[in-house]
């Protein structure tokens, strides 16, 4: 069996699992602190959901032009493998794409990150669920310490200089959440130009 294969199979399965594991975590927190199941946003609040959800699959979409359904499978396959078999992260371990910088990878460096919790998100909103309002809070910490972290070594492990500047430019999850740092570097570099 193909790593292509052994990804389509594997991958999917995994990232449900997680995903239904954060749900139960949601829930379980609203039965132990008694928040009521649904919040009882009003109607605005709720249409706003909609807007969250096209925006999340609009993000997706855009993504999709830029890196394959199926590289990014294999690229997480890959990824899960180093996890669990603690093989080297320079490693590149069948993987041939390129770093992609293009697209909505101008904006943030995890993009599926982002588009998911934005999903998520929205249909929190749209069906009033408190559940996943808390779900989602927990996956964005979860993707943001956990996940990215491991990812971002990986990447540097594998394009070095080129994923250092790279990430020095562009915003992790939440897209333009650096804008204040890149205005300050700039700033101070216009001082050291002057002086």
């Amino acid at each position: 069996m193909g790593i292509k294969t052994r990804a389509i199979m594997l991958v999917p399965s995994i990232v449900f699992a997680i995903l239904m594991a954060f749900f139960a975590l949601g829930y379980l927190i609203t039965i132990v602190f008694g928040i009521p199941y649904n919040l009882g946003l009003p109607l605005p609040v709720r249409s706003v959901g909609i807007l969250v959800l096209a925006l999340g699959f609009i993000f997706l979409s855009w993504l999709f032009r830029y890196r394959k359904p199926l590289d990014i499978l294999v690229s997480t396959y890959i990824t899960f493998l180093k996890v669990g078999r603690r093989t080297p992260l320079e490693d590149w371990s069948g993987r041939t794409e390129p770093l992609v910088v293009k697209g909505p990878y101008r904006h943030v460096r995890h993009p599926l990150y982002f588009a998911v919790v934005l999903l998520i998100l929205g249909w929190s909103l749209v069906l009033d669920y408190s559940f996943l309002l808390f779900s989602t809070f927990l996956l964005l910490l979860w993707f943001n310490f956990v996940v990215a972290r491991f990812e971002e070594k990986e990447l540097r492990a594998i394009f070095r200089e080129q994923y250092e500047q790279y990430a020095k430019e562009v915003a992790s999850i939440i897209p333009f959440t650096n804008l204040g740092k890149k205005w300050y570097r700039k700033r101070a570099y216009m001082k050291l130009k002057i002086q």
